[in-house]
């Protein structure tokens, strides 16, 4: 359990119930060739937790039982090591849904992985590609040496293929997380920098940017308590709460699915082991109800949730306003 779950439990945070089941994110997995600071999972290339193909397939039942899901997220660490990965990827997209591949672009030149971007194209999954920053000293120092360079040649082999071209339907959104404990600044100011820069000095282009603040847990939030800047950090989220952003969270319409099929609200429950509420079930596995049963149940929240509402909100989609 993490060590600053007890701080996070106690909470004022208002109660939320769940709408309609559109989008179901998947955590394939902790192995991951990079280790970043801001990682709300503690992934990295020692993490050994995998999907296996029978969770996989109890995956692909439990969306032929739904109605309304219209979105596979796929995310890690790294997706894309999972050995089952592709196999999803197809069987998803022959249902006619939406996927999305949380890439993290140095994947790209991985052992194994020199097809990658070819076969995302084919199956016209779209990417959600985390560059913490236009500039590759803060980007080297939040995600490692030469992480900056190698994004940028993902951009490019990604941008070749069609990726971000006006008119090609391939998209690529990338992803921003502030360096420290503050919150993500206005996502369209810091869209038009990020591809005013990266177009007039790299030539790459990409669709949207996603402004994400980072959460108070696993490897983000040691890092806050190993400083003394976990209070901090917390009072900071709470006083920019913002009612109206209650509305638009993602757990509102997204449920989370970890590597072994259980079920949560939302991948940073998911982290914190606080497991999806429903019919007085201590843990829930995908194999074992139909998604319809999820409409109108109540939403597990804690002091964290507070990084979705405050400001701009903050989702795995961006900013919310």
């Amino acid at each position: 359990m993490h060590a600053t779950l007890p701080l996070l439990i106690s909470t004022d945070f208002p109660s939320l119930r769940r709408g309609l089941l559109d989008t179901v994110q998947v955590n394939l997995g902790y192995r991951c060739n990079q280790s970043c600071v801001h990682c709300h999972v503690n992934a990295g290339p020692n993490r050994t937790e995998e999907m296996s193909l029978g969770t996989v397939n109890d995956l692909l039942r439990f969306l032929d039982r739904s109605d309304s899901v219209r979105t596979l997220d796929l995310t890690g660490g790294a997706p894309e090591l999972n050995p089952h990965f592709r196999h999803l990827v197809v069987e998803a997209r022959a249902r006619g849904l939406r996927v999305i591949d949380r890439c993290n672009l140095t994947i790209l030149e991985q052992p194994g992985q020199e097809d990658l971007a070819q076969f995302l194209a084919q199956q016209r999954v779209d990417v959600a590609a985390s560059l913490p920053c236009y500039l590759e000293e803060n980007v080297d120092q939040q995600r490692g040496q030469g992480v900056f360079e190698a994004s940028l040649r993902g951009l490019r082999e990604l941008n070749a293929l069609g990726y971000g071209m006006a008119g090609s339907g391939l998209v690529i959104n990338l992803v921003y997380n502030p360096q420290g404990p503050s919150l993500p600044p206005a996502q369209d100011e810091l869209e038009a920098s990020y591809k005013r820069h990266l177009q007039t000095y790299f030539g790459v282009v990409f669709n949207q940017l996603f402004t994400v603040a980072n959460m108070p847990i696993q490897r983000f939030g040691s890092m806050l308590v190993s400083k003394g800047e976990f209070p901090a950090y917390l009072r900071l989220l709470r006083s920019a709460h913002r009612p109206e952003n209650l509305a638009q969270v993602m757990c509102r319409s997204l449920l989370s699915v970890d590597w072994q099929g259980h079920v949560f609200d939302c991948d940073f429950n998911q982290q914190l082991g606080l497991t999806l509420a429903l019919a007085g079930r201590s843990r829930t596995h995908i194999s074992e109800f139909h998604p319809d049963a999820l409409s109108g149940n109540a939403i597990r929240v804690a002091q964290h949730c507070f990084a979705c509402t405050a400001g701009q909100g903050s989702s795995c989609g961006g900013a919310l306003e």
